[in-house]
């Protein structure tokens, strides 16, 4: 019973890495024997993976073919107005709880950072690693639960607000403030900071989509 329900859990993981990487994209078909053959399982926990993917809205319904769902106008403020409060609460509660070394590991981030300007790719996975390490500075396990659900989401975007010209620079400025913040246990000035570079995100994200679709000359 245990190493089906790992071999369930495998499948999970597998599959929702590969969406979050960019392997399936949104719109893409996701097929049984072609996962199972990637992946190297059986189809029973593919299934009972694209099955949880589905509830947890991930996937969607095209006929009878299960395809990684796509976020709207609408999807998306919505994602961003929680990601926004939730991410706002976990810096407060950072600049209350945060220890010493764990704010240090945030100021090296931001260091190692400074070097993939200019990688969308590279920033674009390190920006979640910080973003993580806030989620965790903040001790309190049932929020880092809730931002983990919502940074799933954030994977059916199928590109980073990060590709803008200078976005990763602004990005990297946005995220010290919110370093400095913690540091100096400002927690105000933590959730503010963290509030406004969401914002700024968002904004990108939309001019990003705007200019992909024609709508910005």
């Amino acid at each position: 019973m245990t190493e089906q329900k790992s071999s369930q859990g495998d499948a999970y993981q597998m599959i929702l890495q590969a969406i979050d990487s960019g392997v399936y994209r949104p719109g893409d078909r996701l097929v049984e024997s072609e996962l199972a053959d990637r992946f190297g399982v059986s189809r029973t926990p593919i299934r009972e993976a694209l099955q949880r993917l589905e509830t947890q809205s991930l996937l969607s319904r095209d006929g009878r073919s299960l395809i990684v769902a796509s976020l709207d106008h609408n999807d998306m403020a919505e994602l961003y107005m929680v990601r926004s409060e939730l991410e706002a609460l976990a810096a407060r509660l950072a600049a209350r709880h945060a220890t010493t070394e764990e704010v240090r590991v945030m100021e090296r981030m931001l260091e190692d950072d400074k070097a993939r300007i200019g990688d969308p790719a590279a920033l674009a996975r390190s920006n979640r690693q910080f973003h993580r390490q806030v989620h965790l500075a903040s001790h309190n396990r049932f929020l880092v639960q809730q931002l983990d659900l919502v940074y799933r989401s954030m994977a059916l975007m199928a590109t980073t607000s990060l590709a803008i010209e200078g976005r990763g620079e602004t990005a990297l400025a946005e995220h010290q403030a919110i370093v400095d913040a913690i540091a100096a246990r400002d927690e105000d000035k933590a959730a503010e900071a963290f509030r406004a570079h969401i914002s700024h995100a968002f904004e990108s994200r939309l001019r990003q989509n705007a200019e992909s679709q024609g709508g910005v000359a």
